[in-house]
C-alpha cells in the first residue's frame, strides 16, 4: 500500500485547514514574513500547539508540490489522532488492564512505525506521543506500521509528565526504559501499566523519568551500549506480555 504525504500549500488553504479542525503536524513558514494572513496562520497554529518552523524560500520551494506555496506549507497527519480516553475505553471494552506505550520524543518515523506494529501485536491498547519535538503520524509511519496504524490508537499530548500524572489516577503504574534500570525480569510488570520509551539519542527526559514509578532495562551482553529504540520497545513490551500470560 502506498501512502501520499498530506501537504496543504498557500495562505487561504492553510487557514481553512486549521479552522476546519484538520490536524496539522507541522507548519513551515517563510522566515521574516510578517503580513496579515501569516499572522492569522501563526495565531491558529499557536491555539493548537502546532510545531512551527521558520525556513528559507529555497526550503519551501523544495518542499512545494504545487509551486504556489505563498510562503506557507502545512504538513498534516496521515491519520487522525485519538484521545487518551479512547485508549482507556478500548482497554475497558476488552476487559483488560490498560497497557499503554508512551514515547518521549521519538523522532525517526521508522521507529514510530515499528513500535506501532509491535504495540498492536503485543496487545497494547494505544500509544501516547508528545505534540512537540517528536514525529507524528506521517505517511512513512503509516507504511512501516504495516497496517497497525488502523487498529492501534495514537494520542498526542502537550505535556507527557502531566499525562502520566493523570493516568496514575486511573490506576496505572509507569515503567521507564533506562539502561541503568532494574532488569526487566526482576520487576513486576503485571496490572495496569505504562511503558515509557525515550528519544533515540538522549533517552527519557529527566522530568518524565521522575514521574515514573520504576526503571527497567534489557540485559545486554554485547560490545555496544544500547538497542535501537523500537527494538528495546519490542523486547520490553513482550516481557509485559510474558508476565501477563504467566
Amino acid at each position: 500500500m502506498r501512502y501520499e504525504e498530506s501537504k496543504i500549500e498557500g495562505r487561504n488553504p492553510v487557514i481553512e485547514a486549521f479552522r476546519s479542525g484538520k490536524t496539522v503536524d507541522k507548519l513551515f513558514v517563510l522566515d521574516g514574513c510578517q503580513d496579515g494572513p501569516i499572522h492569522t496562520i501563526l495565531r491558529e497554529a499557536k491555539k493548537r500547539d502546532t510545531m512551527v518552523h521558520f525556513v528559507s524560500k529555497e526550503r519551501l520551494d523544495q518542499m512545494s508540490q504545487t509551486k504556489h506555496h505563498q510562503g506557507v506549507i502545512a504538513v498534516c497527519a496521515a491519520y487522525a489522532y485519538a484521545q487518551v480516553e479512547d485508549i482507556l475505553k478500548l482497554a475497558r471494552e476488552k476487559g483488560e488492564d490498560p497497557f499503554i506505550i508512551l514515547l518521549d520524543g521519538i523522532e525517526d518515523p521508522h521507529n514510530l512505525g515499528a513500535i506501532l506494529r509491535t504495540a498492536n501485536l503485543a496487545g497494547a491498547h494505544g500509544i501516547i506521543i508528545p505534540k512537540n519535538r517528536a514525529v507524528g503520524l506521517t505517511p512513512t509511519v503509516a507504511k512501516v506500521s504495516a497496517g497497525a496504524i488502523n487498529y492501534t490508537p495514537v494520542a498526542r499530548v502537550t505535556n507527557m509528565a502531566a499525562a502520566i500524572e493523570s493516568l496514575k489516577k486511573e490506576g496505572l503504574w509507569f515503567a521507564c526504559a533506562d539502561m541503568d534500570g532494574e532488569l526487566m525480569y526482576r520487576q513486576n510488570l503485571k496490572g495496569p501499566i505504562g511503558l515509557v520509551i525515550g528519544n533515540e539519542g538522549s533517552g527519557v527526559s529527566r522530568l518524565v523519568k521522575e514521574k515514573c514509578d520504576f526503571t527497567i532495562s534489557v540485559p545486554m551482553k554485547g560490545d555496544i551500549d544500547s538497542l535501537n529504540a523500537s527494538v528495546a520497545a519490542g523486547v520490553l513490551a513482550y516481557e509485559i506480555v510474558r508476565q501477563r500470560l504467566g
